[in-house]
């Protein structure tokens, strides 16, 4: 048996194939990928005590498999995922003491299924494997421990003899797993490209451009309100008008009596009303409005002075 390659790779149309009585040992991934018309195939007594979960690969019209009289000791799940046309399981013989519940799942589409001669150990985790048996009414099928039920046939037996509590079925999260192995390894199953399994990148896009639209969004009101308190913060009220025009006048006169102290000594420059006033701007204009009695007032002076 090749480790690598195929066997009888030159034989791509044959029907049948009997290895029995050798010894294989092991059987290799895709070692039969090129026999795909094959439908019997008989490993019968060939000291088989590992099978690779590929061995089967490409034997999608194999009917019969017979496995009798080897050293097998457990069974994979995907072992038989190739075999689609199988109708004839032979597992007689072997040295398996359970079976996973997804294996036995997977053997109901098998019609014909034979377990007989197994040192069953029969306790609690057993249940799955009796209630597949007492659904396809096999017999024959027999304890090898504990001691106390050896012999007895697992399907005769209740769920208090297994040392089981209650009566359990089979979890839904094996239905699921079952069914996601199915779709992954059946091509025709897959989704295509672009559709239903990769819309999920678009949805995380979406929810971060919508939180980071949201986030800069309270970042722009949260400093408009900012500004607009920082600003209300920095008025301060206007100065008392009366305390600056009594300051006003009063430096006024001082300046007048300073310069009619010093006569006609020299000419001398008003100081400009800005430098009087920047200290006290607070940027509004005060208009002085002249009450009507000192406008009548000033007229009769000008008119006496042209008279005279």
């Amino acid at each position: 048996m090749p480790s690598h390659g195929t066997l009888l790779m030159h034989f791509p149309s044959l029907h049948s194939l009997n290895l029995s009585s050798n010894t294989l040992l092991m059987l290799y991934p895709a070692i039969f990928s090129n026999l795909g018309a094959l439908r019997l195939l008989d490993l019968t007594s060939c000291s088989i005590s590992y099978v690779h979960t590929e061995a089967f690969k490409g034997l999608v019209n194999l009917h019969t498999l017979l496995l009798k009289n080897n050293s097998l000791q457990e069974l994979e799940v995907s072992l038989f995922l190739p075999l689609e046309a199988l109708f004839h399981l032979d597992l007689q013989k072997n040295a398996l003491i359970s079976m996973d519940t997804l294996v036995l799942q997977l053997m109901e589409a098998v019609p014909h299924v034979q377990l007989e001669g197994n040192p069953w150990i029969c306790d609690c985790s057993t249940y799955h494997l009796q209630q597949w048996l007492q659904r396809r009414k096999a017999v024959q099928v027999t304890c090898a421990s504990p001691p106390e039920l050896w012999g007895q046939d697992i399907s005769s037996l209740d769920f208090q003899d297994l040392g089981c509590k209650k009566k359990q079925r089979f979890p839904r999260a094996d239905n699921m797993t079952l069914l996601l192995i199915t779709t992954t390894q059946n091509n025709t199953t897959t989704l295509p490209a672009g559709k239903g399994g990769r819309s999920w990148p678009y949805l995380v896009g979406f929810l971060v451009a919508a939180i980071s639209i949201s986030i800069l969004v309270a970042l722009a009101a949260k400093c408009k309100l900012f500004r607009k308190n920082f600003a209300s913060y920095r008025h301060r009220p206007l100065p008392d008008t009366s305390s600056i025009g009594g300051s006003q006048m009063g430096e006024g006169i001082g300046w007048d009596r300073d310069t009619s102290s010093r006569g006609d000594s020299g000419s001398h420059h008003m100081p400009s009303t800005a430098g009087l006033h920047t200290e006290d701007d607070d940027g509004f204009i005060e208009d002085n409005y002249i009450q009507p009695s000192e406008q009548l007032q000033e007229e009769e002076e000008r008119e006496s002075h042209l008279s005279i």
